[in-house]
């Protein structure tokens, strides 16, 4: 079993590195931009997306350019050609783009660049070497603290960010286990938590809890607003600012999703589950046409929060293919259009009535279960869990104290 962390890292910057250490990110930015420049206009009329073509094309160059060592110049171009590429996958969907532009002081360090220790880091900079210490709380349990002094916690990578007069290291860390058990427990009985995604209520499971997208809105909503005043003001100073409006809304977001997974994922080990099952987000858009690119952005982000802390409890999170979710009936089985008006649901056939949400979150549980059912290992038994109480495969409610018995 694999576990990923990204570990926050304030450092202690020795007398005379701060000149060094902006230069660097300073030089880093150049290629990174330079980069973007040549990929978006292209050499032939294309996006260039291909990291072999933009360092044959851009390495000399940019080495000659700056003072950085090889590998931050490749780390420098490599970052370009990820926001193009974005863009790109944006402009298929048919959404508005431009070319990436980079202004956050900010560097990306592998292990040939950087030497992580557990208290120290040694950065490579336009001067040589700099060795910085880290300032982390004493708590072991604490992050960073409790990923950073575990040793079987191994540094990757990392973003080094200067931030409100500090140096920060976004360390991405790795730990892996050897599940011993993973063989016996997929034969185990499961119980799962079924969650559906929308944009009134940005997440909602089975058991009835709801977690409302209203405060996720608001700040959609305020934040559009600012993008489009300084976009309309057209001058340098406004673009730097919308991206750091930008900066400032995937912060606020974050902060929001990160609670929001670890409350659903608290959920789910209150309530015994071994799997959080969501909806398959390949084709969301067309499964929610309201949704914006923020709220597509947002399924996908809480996604992969639930999925990484959800391994440290021992849980699951999978997806399932979500068509029909929203028009069955997680009582009868009964699908048709007509069940669901808006948030209601009645089933037309039955009288099932209840909050659309909180039947589809049933329905992809159920989903799963099927899924299981028709397994090559004939399948484990499965149910979802209620608030009060579970339903089996064939949607037949089983009371709490049938659970218990």
């Amino acid at each position: 079993m694999e576990y990923r962390r990204t570990a926050v890292i304030k450092l202690d910057t020795p007398e005379g590195a701060e000149a060094s250490l902006r230069e660097t990110v300073e030089q880093f930015e150049h290629c990174a931009n330079t980069a973007s420049e040549w990929c978006w206009h292209g050499d032939d009329g294309y996006h260039v997306t291909s990291k072999a073509k933009a360092e044959r094309a851009l390495y000399d160059r940019l080495r000659d350019e700056t003072d950085l060592t090889a590998n931050l110049v490749q780390k420098g171009i490599r970052r370009a050609v990820e926001a193009v590429k974005s863009g790109v996958e944006r402009i298929k969907r048919g959404e508005n783009t431009s070319q990436p532009h980079f202004s956050a002081d900010s560097a990306v360090y592998d292990k040939r660049s950087a030497t992580f220790h557990r208290d120290h880091v040694s950065l490579s900079t336009v001067d040589g070497r700099v060795e910085c210490d880290y300032i982390i709380p004493d708590n072991s349990e604490t992050p960073p603290t409790k990923y950073v002094s575990d040793e079987d916690f191994e540094f990757r990578m990392a973003h080094l960010q200067y931030r409100d007069g500090d140096w920060y290291l976004h360390a991405s860390m790795r730990k892996v286990e050897a599940d011993e058990e993973s063989s016996e427990s997929e034969s185990k009985h499961r119980t799962v938590l079924g969650v559906d995604l929308g944009v009134n209520n940005l997440a909602v499971a089975s058991t009835g809890r709801f977690w409302s997208a209203d405060e996720f809105n608001h700040w959609r909503r305020e934040y559009e607003k600012r993008r489009a005043s300084l976009q309309r003001c057209g001058s340098r100073h406004a673009h730097d600012n919308i991206e750091s409006v930008g900066q400032k809304e995937y912060g606020r977001f974050e902060i929001y999703l990160h609670t929001v997974a670890k409350e659903l994922v608290e959920e789910a080990v209150e309530k015994d589950c071994s799997h959080i099952v969501f909806e398959d987000l390949t084709h969301i858009r067309e499964n929610i046409p309201e949704a914006t690119w923020q709220h597509v952005w947002a399924f996908r982000r809480l996604y992969e929060y639930v999925e990484y802390k959800a391994e440290e409890h021992g849980v699951k999170a999978v997806e399932v293919d979500p068509r029909n979710t929203s028009k069955r009936c997680s009582t009868c089985g009964f699908t048709h259009d007509d069940n669901r008006n808006g948030e209601s649901f009645e089933c037309q056939q039955c009288g099932y009535e209840n909050h659309a949400d909180y039947n589809a979150s049933k329905n992809i549980g159920l989903q799963y279960l099927r899924r299981r059912q028709n397994a090559d290992d004939g399948g484990a038994p499965v149910d979802v869990r209620l608030n009060r109480g579970m339903l089996n495969v064939s949607g037949e409610y089983v009371p709490p104290a049938s659970v218990e018995a």
